[in-house]
């Protein structure tokens, strides 16, 4: 029987990523389309990926796919020859990385879910085949700098603060499923005006833009491949980006620079960066902002009192941590709770 499990530890894996020495390329695609049997369809997609030693994050549902996925540079076109031979996924685009290191993820993941993005839409009514309409880079600035238009950015609050589109509104929020209403009440008034939508590869900004005209909106776009396939395309026309800062992205990098410009600050010291870190305290693994020099001053961790903890003996931490649910442990101005912990000197 063929191995559809990874059954090598992850710090195996990233040893091994990090001692390889030919280049790889980081890439993300969706699709929306019916799934009749999902596993059945992640395990044939596991046969062959494992196979080509792709690495990555997938997710699949009865919905469609959801990936993010690093290839060998020498197997790319055999990637791509696979992918397009399944019919949905024809000429698909692939978002290319724009700020990338080849060293996002050490191994393949692909689970099968409910839904590839968690929206918590539970009317009947709802359907994915009346969606906003596409805008490219260029369709993006022009209505970017036409009076009245309305750009929505419908990524979390932790993305939106490294950067973001010029303008942008943010629906403040932890989760995409608690964002849909919110920007459906936010946006009442507004009904006949141009609204953008856009995230980071354009699988949220889709799926809201449909949610959007459901809610009786008429003039909503989306923009096709997010900020990812923006980036790429202002670059190779040699457009001015709308889109200012960083990209956050969800794997090892949690980041790709888009413009110089640094609009968030640290959030233990306050001065200007926008480099995220997850604390290195196991118990706590909170995701912040934290500049070198608060790295050093705290070892890499959000507080004192998880810089003490990591130099605690091994066992006694496990003791510290067990029970400890982190969840999301993400940290939010609007949460006051967090603040002490940041702010200690």
């Amino acid at each position: 029987m063929a191995l559809l499990h990874n059954r090598i530890s992850g710090e195996e894996l990233k040893r091994r990523l990090m001692e390889e020495t030919e280049p790889r390329i980081t890439i993300s695609f969706y699709k929306y389309f019916p799934i009749q049997n999902p596993q059945e369809f992640r395990d044939h997609l596991y046969k062959h990926l494992h196979n080509l030693k792709v690495f990555g994050r997938i997710y699949i549902a009865k919905e469609g796919i959801n990936a993010q996925a690093s290839i060998l540079q020498s197997n790319f076109d055999a990637f791509k020859e696979f992918l397009y031979s399944i019919n949905e996924f024809n000429n698909l685009r692939l978002n290319i990385a724009v700020d990338d290191d080849g060293k996002s993820f050490w191994v393949l993941s692909i689970k099968v879910r409910d839904k590839i993005v968690a929206d918590g839409i539970t009317d009947p009514g709802f359907s994915m085949e009346t969606k906003g309409g596409y805008v490219d880079a260029q369709q993006m600035n022009k209505l970017l700098s036409e009076k009245g238009t309305i750009v929505i950015d419908m990524r979390n609050h932790y993305e939106y603060e490294v950067g973001h589109f010029e303008n942008a509104i943010e629906i403040p929020s932890d989760t995409f499923r608690e964002q849909l209403p919110m920007a459906v009440d936010m946006m009442k008034g507004n009904e006949e005006k141009n609204i953008i939508m856009y995230c980071t590869g354009g699988i949220r900004c889709e799926k809201a833009s449909a949610y959007m005209l459901h809610n009786g909106f008429k003039n909503v776009f989306h923009l096709e491949g997010g900020i990812i396939n923006y980036a790429q395309q202002v670059k190779e026309s040699d457009q001015p980006s709308k889109f200012i800062g960083k990209n956050f992205v969800f794997d090892n990098r949690l980041g790709e620079r888009i413009t110089e410009d640094i609009i968030s600050r640290c959030h233990q010291c306050g001065k200007p960066c926008d480099t995220h870190a997850n604390c290195l305290n196991n118990g706590c693994h909170l995701l912040f902002i934290q500049c070198d020099e608060c790295k050093e001053k705290f070892a890499g961790c959000c507080s004192n009192e998880c810089k003490e903890t990591i130099h605690l003996p091994l066992e006694r931490q496990k003791q510290i941590r067990k029970g400890i649910d982190k969840g999301r442990n993400v940290f939010n101005k609007s949460k006051a709770r967090l603040r002490p912990r940041l702010n200690e000197s």
